[in-house]
């Protein structure tokens, strides 16, 4: 077997500052996923967990911990509060996630924005199980200190779809609601002014600006644009001509009068 991998690199350069990614079927049939990086490549399944195994024979650890909560509920009814997890437990859990996170960012450089949003809503999951069940509020911050990250490729994924479809006013509702998503984790985690400096939020906020640039203008909007300058020029003929025509538009309903 070569394991020398060189004469590939040399065929597929590393960009720094850049996602280089690509997906192929591999010799098993699986679809797979390759990540430059500057020292080589990472390769992950582009379906089920990324590095192929299955845990306890299960898809993911999460959900081997979530298949074990069912048993401890199904022993213990009502005390769920019982079930923890341990320290061991969430470190695996924390590089379980990473890995979601890493094809995340390949799947967001494909524009395969489904798959974003299920690896993404799975790493969110995967943050609340284990608040939920740790007592260590350490191993806790570990991971839910990455929910900015992840809320923002959600809400890029979830946006782009719309704008796929050439819908700037869904996509640009969404954006909204993700910063809000934001702003309410702060609050949450009483660290309220953090969300002021958050590179997400600046990152959203400065997309959501550009969405908005880009948009094309419906035609009332043009026309009630158009008459507001007229009326601003006081060219009253042309404010009268710009409400005739916001007028048949509106079916004979009168916007109102200069």
């Amino acid at each position: 077997m070569d394991f020398d991998i060189t004469n590939l690199l040399e065929k597929w350069d590393y960009r720094p500052g850049q996602v280089v990614v690509r997906k192929f079927t591999g010799l098993d049939g699986v679809e797979k996923i390759q990540l430059r990086v500057d020292l080589g490549l990472l390769q992950m399944n582009a379906r089920g967990r990324p590095d192929g195994r299955r845990p306890f024979g299960h898809e993911s650890l999460l959900d081997y911990h979530f298949f074990r909560l069912q048993q401890h509920v199904a022993a213990n009814p009502g005390r769920d509060d019982l079930f923890e997890l341990l320290p061991e437990d969430c470190g695996k859990l924390q590089r379980e996630a990473f890995q979601y996170h890493h094809r995340c960012l390949c799947l967001m450089e494909l524009n395969d924005y489904d798959a974003v949003i299920v690896d993404a809503g799975r790493n969110l999951k995967l943050f609340n199980f284990v608040a939920m069940h740790t007592r260590s509020q350490e191993a806790a911050w570990t991971l839910q200190q990455f929910q900015p990250q992840v809320l923002m490729m959600l809400t890029r994924a979830r946006a782009a779809r719309k704008l796929e479809i050439n819908d700037h006013s869904a996509a640009l509702l969404l954006v909204e609601q993700g910063l809000e998503e934001i702003l309410t984790f702060f609050r949450e985690c009483s660290r309220p002014e953090l969300y002021a400096v958050s590179p997400e939020v600046q990152s959203l906020e400065k997309w959501h600006a550009e969405i908005r640039a880009n948009r094309p203008i419906p035609a009332r909007e043009r026309l009630e644009q158009a008459l507001n300058e007229a009326v601003g020029r006081e060219d009253y003929e042309k404010a009268a001509s710009v409400r005739d025509a916001l007028r048949n538009m509106q079916g004979g309903k009168t916007e109102g009068s200069c």
